[in-house]
């Protein structure tokens, strides 16, 4: 799978550490930045990792942050992308099933799973359900039409 994964300097290493894991599982990784610790503007990485899962070029994106909710703001202003935070292994689960997101968005500091590594890995593998929950993604896609 292709994956586009971008932080801020909260979650740079994260990032890093998802990214080896990531590439060893055999999924093409594309770094959206940032390159370090030294402080940066989360917006400018949620828009650039949104846009490539909104245009195709990826089938999925992760964003990382210190708390996950300012990625989260950002990355749902591009249309077509459905950014989830999760925190724990069964977020990530129900995300796929019922909402079809297509970003996983992380906090560095407060994920309450130990296990981040699966918390992606079900996310990554976990299907969307389709059925009574396509009939609310296709409203969410309508009204992003029409706005």
């Amino acid at each position: 799978m292709r994956i586009a994964i971008g932080s801020d300097h909260r979650g740079f290493a994260l990032k890093a550490h998802l990214s080896t894991t990531l590439s060893k599982a055999g999924h093409e990784v594309l770094d959206q930045g940032c390159a370090g610790t030294a402080p940066v503007d989360y917006p400018d990485y949620a828009f650039k990792v949104g846009e490539m899962v909104a245009s195709g070029v990826v089938e999925r994106g992760i964003l990382i942050c210190g708390s996950g909710i300012g990625m989260s703001i950002a990355a749902n202003k591009v249309r077509g992308v459905r950014a989830a935070l999760c925190c724990a292994v069964d977020d990530a689960r129900m995300t796929r099933r019922h909402n079809d997101s297509n970003v996983l968005v992380l906090s560095e500091r407060r994920l309450e799973d130990p296990d981040t590594d699966e918390l992606v890995k079900v996310w990554l593998s976990t299907p969307f359900e389709g059925g009574r929950h396509a009939r609310r993604i296709d409203k969410i896609r309508a009204y992003e039409e029409r706005h």
